[in-house]
């Protein structure tokens, strides 16, 4: 009986000197969590999507916070929750941000199956990614979308979908936030974020094959060809060409659509836009039939008799003449 007493207490000693030394040491050692980073958790999405360039929410609530003791908020921004949870953050931390137009993803690739035929089969791993690796895919365009899905499978929203006839992804503009999640993913970069634009109406164009015009019209039907018709139709300078290719400044746009006319191959796009009104056709003048004026017998011959004099007359002044 001594013996397990006597063990009871030493092992009591034990306990209650561990807890003493465990209590200082969590005292000295302690690291002090600012209470706002479990605020602004809580106001962002918690979607984790990785969108904003930190890893998850909590990192995103972690980079605002150091942000707001620096005094601004400027390049962070959360996609997902938008201008509405920002603001949010903002008057949790006491700070002013500037309102950032809203973007949606667009596909700069208008290769559908009609216009990019098929020249190879690949038999391999069914992803973008390992498609890309072996080469230029199943179609001559190396630049184009493969066609697999890895843009489907990154979004955690379900905004983007693969159209079976075209074999091109598609965005929900409803659904898309912006995450960038699509635009990461892609192999061939052919997704890019946008400004939504005003009345969410963009015009862009929807090609990034950087091979020369020949050489990207026998690969691809729709393909810019850089043939520099749209830059100089507009009087924005939104247009640039680089390697052969064009691309329209969404900053510099003035949605007028005169590039989209001039376009030889039809690779600019213009989303959102009501149908043009076609203009009415001016009446043709149908030419009247003039009749045919009839002179009567009595009426013509004092009028062949008075040619005949003056012809008479007009040979007579040259014979004299000579």
């Amino acid at each position: 009986m001594d013996f397990i007493l006597s063990a009871v207490l030493v092992l009591g000693a034990i306990a209650l000197v561990a807890a003493v030394i465990l209590y200082i040491c969590s005292k000295k050692f302690a690291v002090e969590e600012d209470p706002r980073l479990a605020q602004v958790s809580e106001v962002l999405p918690g979607a984790n999507c990785g969108g904003c360039g930190f890893p998850g929410c909590s990192g995103m609530a972690d980079a605002l916070v150091k942000a707001a003791d620096k005094g601004s908020l400027d390049g962070l921004n959360c996609p997902v929750g938008g201008s509405e949870v920002m603001t949010k953050v903002a008057d949790l931390l006491g700070m002013a941000i500037a309102n950032s137009e809203p973007k949606v993803a667009v596909v700069r690739c208008n290769g559908t199956c009609e216009l990019r035929p098929r020249i190879a089969r690949y038999d391999g791993l069914l992803t973008c990614t390992a498609m890309n690796a072996t080469g230029a895919g199943e179609t001559g365009c190396g630049w184009g979308c493969l066609g697999c899905g890895d843009c489907v499978s990154a979004c955690n929203f379900d905004a983007i979908h693969l159209n079976p006839e075209t074999g091109l992804p598609e965005v929900d503009e409803e659904k898309c936030t912006s995450c960038g999640a699509c635009v990461k993913v892609c192999p061939r970069h052919i997704i890019e974020l946008r400004k939504k634009g005003l009345k969410n109406r963009r015009v862009y164009v929807r090609c990034v094959n950087k091979d020369k015009g020949a050489v990207a019209m026998r690969n691809c039907k729709a393909a810019c060809i850089g043939c520099g018709k749209c830059a100089k139709e507009c009087k924005f300078e939104a247009i640039t060409i680089a390697n052969n290719v064009s691309y329209i400044d969404p900053d510099k746009c003035r949605l007028c659509r005169k590039c989209e006319a001039v376009c030889p191959t039809n690779a600019i796009v213009a989303v959102n836009f009501p149908p043009k009104k076609e203009k009415p056709e001016a009446p043709k003048l149908e030419a009247k039939q003039q009749e045919p004026i009839v002179i009567k017998k009595a009426e013509a011959e004092p009028l062949i008799v008075e040619a005949a004099a003056k012809k008479a007359e007009h040979k007579v002044e040259k014979e004299d003449k000579a």
